[in-house]
């Protein structure tokens, strides 16, 4: 009984670290299209005083993190449940 409420705990928990990891890989992608609208609207001026290329850049950059961090906790949870499954 005890084994049966745990593999319902670990089923549910990876459900939502597949479902954190499609919103987060859906906000990396979002902010990647934002960063790149961002810097083609304005690249004519190309300076650190242009604050929609700056703007648009920070949004490139975070994309990256975002989707780091996602793949990061997405690989984490999937060696944990492949652990629980070998013991």
């Amino acid at each position: 009984m005890a084994a049966k409420t745990t593999v319902g705990m670990n089923n549910e928990q990876g459900r939502e670290v597949k479902r954190l990891f499609s919103a987060m890989n859906i906000m990396a992608w979002f902010c990647l299209a934002v960063g790149v609208i961002m810097c083609l609207i304005n690249i004519g001026h190309f300076s650190d005083k242009n604050l929609t290329l700056m703007v648009g850049i920070g949004f490139l950059v975070g994309s990256v993190f975002i989707y780091t961090i996602g793949t990061a906790i997405n690989m984490v949870e999937n060696r944990k449940m492949e652990h629980e499954k070998r013991q």
